[in-house]
């Protein structure tokens, strides 16, 4: 474990969010309220209570709504920029490429700016004894998506791609669905992250997905990364207009259950 909880954080906020038009037509998809909190305002606060004193935020699509919603300072935290001007076409890893002067800086936790979830979810993050750790729960029918399996002793031991309730056969290994939220070592982002990063995006490679990296890093490079599990914690991926209203049942003050209309509808990402 490290001796000091990570400082600062990277928050992926650069894409259309096309699936959740028409909300996303005039404000992007970090931005989106789920009763009444934006989704990246919600990570800035977990974030500002497990101790990070600086986020750099990847912004893209409408990034000045983003940088007035959240400006230099959110709380104790102090915000920086670094901006896509090439969102519409490339993947994660590239808006992570574009951060990697921060990376190499030290410990830092890693989100994408498409998820609501409660604080203990970072906790877990900051806790555990291993140098880098993914937030994970069982993937469900409902789901699909990227998925992980993993170890006898918690670690990642494969990311499969594409996965639907299909794949939970009986027989199977057990899939664990990331949340996106992520903490990495500085020395494993110096030594080994980073150079294959490079690699990657000197390769041509700018469409690919986070989810692609950390599969190659684990096969390819035997990065270990641990699996903080989060079974029983509040959090959901919005990607589409049914997402965002499952969100708001999810995180529904005690007593009260969100009501509003389904606009569209989508499968979980």
């Amino acid at each position: 474990m490290t001796d000091i909880y990570p400082r600062q954080a990277v928050i992926l906020a650069a894409g259309f969010g096309s699936r959740l038009r028409p909300l996303t037509d005039l404000r992007p998809k970090p931005l989106v309220e789920v009763n009444g909190t934006p989704i990246l305002h919600n990570a800035l606060r977990n974030l500002e209570m497990v101790g990070v004193e600086a986020v750099t935020i990847v912004v893209g699509y409408r990034k000045d709504a983003i940088e007035y919603s959240c400006g230099n300072c959110f709380g104790s935290l102090e915000i920086s920029y670094v901006e896509s001007d090439v969102f519409d076409r490339t993947g994660s890893a590239y808006s992570l490429w574009l951060a990697r002067h921060v990376l190499l800086m030290g410990d830092t936790y890693l989100l994408e700016g498409d998820v609501f979830f409660e604080p203990d979810a970072l906790h877990c993050l900051a806790i555990s004894e291993a140098k880098n750790v993914a937030a994970v729960a069982p993937f469900g029918a409902s789901m699909e998506g990227s998925a992980v399996i993993l170890t006898d002793h918690g670690y990642i031991a494969e990311v499969r791609m594409g996965q639907t309730a299909a794949n939970l056969t009986d027989g199977s290994p057990q899939l664990f669905k990331t949340i996106n939220l992520i903490r990495l070592s500085g020395e494993d982002l110096r030594t080994t992250i980073i150079p294959h990063l490079d690699a990657l995006i000197g390769a041509g490679a700018v469409k690919s997905y986070i989810e692609e990296l950390l599969s190659q890093l684990v096969q390819q490079k035997g990065l270990q990364i641990a699996a903080a599990r989060c079974d029983d914690l509040k959090w959901y991926e919005i990607d589409s207009e049914e997402d965002l209203l499952i969100a708001e049942r999810i995180f529904a003050p005690e007593g009260l259950t969100a009501a509003r209309p389904l606009v569209a509808s989508g499968s979980k990402g």
